[in-house]
Order: C-alpha cells, then structure tokens, then sequence
C-alpha cells in the first residue's frame, strides 16, 4: 500500500472519530465537528486525486505484457 493511501485513509478515520465524538458526547465545542469536517473532507480530496493521477496505471501494465 502507498504511503500517500495510508496517510489519507488515517486522515479520513481522525476526521470520523471527531465527528462521532462530537456527536456523542455531551458539552462538546462545535470546533470538534468543523475540524472533524475538514480533516474528512481533506483526507476525502487527497484520495480522489490520487485516483485521478493512478486511474490509467492497468493500460500501461497491459500495454508493457502484450
């Protein structure tokens, strides 16, 4: 697995255990939703782009074999 894919997969789990501890818990600063919010949404956007950036990697390997 790429390092880039583990940073953002734990971005995205940070993001959601904020999110849900907000959520659940009592006297909690909105602060805890809007940066639980970011961090998803950031975790969210590095993740499509390497995607978008990798999303062609099968021809070049089918290409190379054939």
């Amino acid at each position: 697995m790429n390092n880039s894919q583990v940073i953002n997969t734990i971005l995205i789990l940070v993001g959601g255990v904020l999110l849900l501890y907000s959520i659940s818990a009592d006297d909690v600063s909105p602060y805890f939703k809007i940066i639980g919010l970011v961090i998803i949404m950031l975790g969210l956007y590095r993740a499509t782009n390497f995607w978008v950036a990798t999303k062609d990697d099968h021809n070049e390997d089918n290409e190379t074999e054939g």
